[in-house]
């Protein structure tokens, strides 16, 4: 009997201090460090103020608690190791590197409140809290290299800078997006994130092996290509109904997906982004926050001239019916963990299997963004709200505007040979 309670009674204090970490990472998230009191903290996770001082001496060693045990570089750096034994070339690092960095900023953009307190106020912490900092930055850079070092040998490259130093500076500017991201306003040093990643990755890649550009494949390249926002290749309406036929045959999470591609044209760094909070739904409007909550996105009932659903019954709030999980992320993989930009794109591949573009190319996933605008352009708004809705300036929505132009003037020429 001692045995069994004693075993329940360490359970019970397992069970506490996860309860008082979980608690402190939330109100850290919404409120920031420095606004969260103790006594807050021990209210939401349902145990005495005093406990939380027994388990942790004060707000500072919880916070310790929760640097260590989120051990958010550590898995993003395991899953990277991994990819490596799969690398063949370039294109596979390509694609690798940015499903990391678009994960690392995924979960730091998850609590930016956690962020902009520990940039303010790093000054003011024990150096034990520090240190537990410096050592998340340390482990991450460890399996990063180790990456890097896995590839550079299976690939026979030649690098300008060994794979520490690799690790270290893609790490430092991922750092650094996030700072400036989450402690200033409408800054114009990018147009998006995925404006970021996409320069930095390429950038790194061309700067950190030596006659990289040699090893790019054709596929590559075209990605490069459909990547210049000045090149719009907007989907089909077959193919865009095709496409959303076969999400909804895979799952109901894909069919939602799909969704939320057409139906509010958002990227795949945004889709990732989505938790549930940031779904608004009502009988007269559904919207999506995007960007931290700093913008508003109407979702669409209708898709080029098809209806899906109506405000309440859609395939997005289908799925979120079906949800059995308690993940705060509006899409989950199979493990029930935050859906990852790597297997969104995936995803994508599977539901575009077998369907090919007037050019003879796979659909490619940018181009449901890019579809998206170009039938709103069409359908009456106005550039200066377009340019709300995306967050994009107008310089990089012209040649949306030219594209709804050139569409528009053949759809009236289609209607006049029809008359007679």
């Amino acid at each position: 009997m001692q045995v069994s309670l004693a075993f329940y009674a360490m359970a019970d204090q397992r069970s506490t201090r996860q309860r008082l970490i979980q608690s402190a990472l939330e109100l850290f998230a919404t409120q920031g460090v420095t606004e969260t009191t103790t006594r807050q903290i021990a209210e939401l996770a349902e145990v005495n103020e005093v406990t939380l001082f027994r388990q942790f001496g004060n707000k500072h060693g919880l916070l310790l608690a929760v640097i260590e045990e989120a051990a958010v570089f550590k898995q993003f750096g395991q899953a990277l190791v991994r990819q490596a034994s799969e690398t063949a070339s370039l294109n596979d690092i390509y694609e690798s590197l940015k499903a990391y960095a678009t994960a690392c900023l995924q979960a730091i953009e998850s609590v930016p409140a956690v962020v902009r307190s520990v940039v303010g106020e790093a000054g003011q912490y024990p150096p034990e809290n520090r240190a537990a900092l410096g050592k998340g930055f340390t482990q991450a850079n460890r399996y990063v290299a180790d990456y890097f070092a896995m590839v550079i040998e299976q690939g026979h490259l030649q690098t300008h800078l060994p794979a520490e130093k690799l690790a270290s500076l893609l790490n430092g500017l991922l750092l650094g997006y996030a700072v400036i991201d989450f402690t200033s306003e409408f800054h114009e040093l990018w147009h998006n994130r995925e404006d970021f990643l996409e320069s930095v990755v390429i950038l790194f890649l061309n700067g950190a092996f030596a006659d990289s550009q040699r090893s790019l494949s054709p596929v590559r390249l075209a990605k490069l290509e459909s990547s210049d926002s000045s090149v719009i290749s907007d989907l089909s309406v077959s193919l865009v109904h095709s496409i959303l036929q076969q999400a909804k045959k895979t799952s109901l999470q894909d069919y939602a997906i799909a969704y939320v591609f057409f139906g509010a044209g958002l990227s795949s760094s945004e889709v990732i982004l989505l938790q549930r909070r940031h779904y608004i739904s009502d009988a007269n409007q559904q919207l999506l926050q995007v960007g931290h909550g700093t913008r508003q996105v109407p979702v669409n009932q209708w898709i080029l001239g098809k209806r899906y659903g109506s405000y309440t019954r859609n395939p997005l709030t289908q799925w979120l019916k079906s949800r059995k999980d308690s993940q705060l992320s509006l899409f989950v993989s199979d493990d029930d963990q935050p859906l990852l930009e790597v297997e969104l794109r995936q995803r994508w591949q599977t539901w575009t299997n077998g369907l090919l573009t007037p050019e003879g190319h796979p659909p490619a996933i940018a181009q449901a963004q890019q579809t998206w605008c170009v039938e709103l352009l069409m359908r009456g708004i106005g550039l200066d709200d377009l340019q709300l809705l995306t967050g994009c300036d107008q310089s990089t929505l012209q040649p949306y505007a030219q594209r709804a132009k050139e569409k528009t003037a053949l759809e009236q020429a289609i209607r006049l040979d029809q008359k007679n």
